[in-house]
């Protein structure tokens, strides 16, 4: 017999070895040498109220051996002689349409831009040392894409869109630890993720496969509205039966070729803001509820927070406590920022987007020549204020929090975790009043929700405008694109998800969608 129950366990109690199996015995009346197992299926911490609670779903095994680990089975043939799928990118929608594409019998050929996640290290520590970007290998583009070495957050809504449990189960399958299967919120970490990074590509490779970097797809071939071939940097020519596009949110080339072609896109609504950078300290203590350190017990807090300005959400966006903030621009003559967490999450810094809804149907007026790439082209104006106000470098701008509130330049700033460097500059000014007018009351608004949030403790730093596409690729019901034959808008660069596992699960439906016409 199982019966899934939910405990909820105090700090003191969660030190105790067997207090689960006790606490199940209790609560079912049941003698605890009755029960073969006590399986933890969720975990999540409750720290509304002083006295903090871990929340435990878990399911009891009463006279009865529990079963495997995994749910899941991953058949995985040789595909070495194949039908073949082109995949363009190698982030988390294009591994995952490669790995079902292997599952379902077909050989995936993945067309990447950047680097392999070993080689990738050397650019990346060129933006931050040497303020010098690599276009096409940096935070954003590479193998594992956005995700690699920009934290690894897990945790998705999109619960509607596919198999999230299945997602999670091929993570560990690959390396990740089984706590992803268990915590409310699941993290890897940018430390970790690229070892799981590897072991895809050589699992892809293993069985058929083919995966080739430093690989920038310049072209489409078209015919009668059907693709027929890809085109490369090098100039060579590929004939394609199927294209799964999976580029990203930041390949605005892809855009760039495929406005320029006529190929139907649409302007899309998305947000932009800038990161917030606190003491973890300071989060931990207004979470926590205490005045200082916080228990070893307890991991670095994270927050959430949404307020209403002038009819726009003002959020919170991928927070990431004990964290750095990284330069996440993707040429040079732009400033972007990003968070990121490792898995230990042990950095004195929280920090968070802090982002405003913008609508793309009244928010961009000035920008309605670009048609469907508006956003886009408003996207990049900010990127470029943020470069020259930061000093032409991939310096950012910044300021300290309640100094951008009351528009006052800052004559210093606080410590930071960014690595290329803070530069003060009026943010307050600088911003588009659509955005900047938002954020100052939003912050206002989440300081009386977070009593000592709002603190000149904590800098704001510019600008944070990467959360998601500005452009959605529209797509069929049968996720092929509208116009194209055999062309299949995938992950984050179509507008159909917001992270790493809403990203892989669509790179599974495209991959079915794509072999199923052929």
């Amino acid at each position: 017999m199982v019966k899934e129950i939910q405990l909820r366990i105090n700090l003191v109690e969660e030190l105790k070895e067997d207090i689960l199996l006790q606490k199940a015995s209790k609560q079912l009346g049941v003698d605890k040498n009755e029960i073969s197992a006590v399986k933890v299926l969720r975990k999540s911490i409750d720290a509304r109220k002083k006295d903090i609670l871990f929340n435990y779903k878990v399911a009891v095994y009463i006279d009865e051996k529990p079963p495997g680990n995994s749910d899941y089975v991953f058949d995985y043939k040789d595909v070495s002689n194949a039908k073949e799928i082109h995949i363009i990118g190698f982030g988390p929608a294009g591994m995952y349409a490669a790995l079902r594409c292997i599952e379902l019998g077909y050989k995936p050929i993945v067309l990447e831009r950047g680097k392999n996640v070993q080689n990738r290290r050397r650019d990346i520590k060129a933006i931050n040392q040497d303020h010098i970007v690599n276009n096409n290998s940096n935070y954003c583009f590479g193998e594992g894409g956005a995700g690699t070495y920009s934290d690894g957050k897990l945790y998705t809504r999109s619960l509607k869109r596919g198999d999230v449990r299945r997602i999670f189960q091929n993570l560990v399958f690959h390396g990740a630890t089984e706590q992803i299967l268990i915590d409310a919120h699941p993290h890897i970490g940018t430390n970790k993720l690229p070892k799981i990074i590897e072991n895809i590509r050589e699992n892809i490779l293993k069985f058929g496969g083919e995966i080739h970097f430093e690989t920038r797809v310049t072209d489409f071939v078209l015919k009668n509205q059907k693709i027929q071939a890809i085109q490369l940097e090098n100039g060579n020519e590929i004939a394609v039966n199927s294209v799964i596009l999976a580029t990203g949110h930041s390949a605005r080339d892809i855009y760039e070729l495929m406005h320029k072609k006529n190929i139907a896109l649409k302007a899309k609504s998305f947000a932009m803001g800038v990161r917030v950078e606190h003491p973890q300290e300071i989060i931990d203590q207004i979470q926590y509820h205490c005045s200082g350190e916080r228990d070893e017990l307890l991991p670095a807090a994270a927050y959430r927070l949404v307020h209403q300005v002038k009819n726009r959400g003002v959020y919170s966006f991928c927070m990431c406590p004990g964290g750095f903030i990284v330069p996440a621009a993707t040429r040079n003559g732009e400033v972007v920022v990003n968070g990121m967490s490792p898995s230990k999450r042990n950095n004195k810094f929280a920090n968070s987007g802090i982002v405003v809804e913008l609508d793309i149907d009244k928010d961009f007026n000035k920008y309605e020549e670009f048609g469907a790439l508006k956003g886009l082209e408003f996207q990049k104006d900010l990127e470029k204020i943020a470069f020259f106000a930061g000093g032409r470098s991939q310096t950012a701008p910044a300021q300290r929090l309640v100094d951008f509130v009351d528009g006052k330049l800052s004559t210093e700033l606080n410590e930071t975790s960014y690595q290329p460097g803070l530069k003060s500059a009026p943010m307050h000014s600088l911003l588009p009043k659509i955005i900047g007018s938002r954020l100052r009351k939003g912050f206002v608004g989440f300081g009386q929700k977070m009593h000592g949030y709002y603190t000149n403790e904590a800098n704001i730093v510019g600008v944070e405008s990467r959360t998601s596409s500005p452009v959605n690729i529209p797509r069929t019901a049968n996720l092929e694109h509208t116009q194209i034959e055999g062309l299949f808008p995938c992950g984050e660069g179509g507008g159909y998800a917001g992270g790493i596992i809403s990203a892989a699960m669509d790179g599974e439906r495209c991959a079915e969608a794509a072999i199923a016409k052929l």
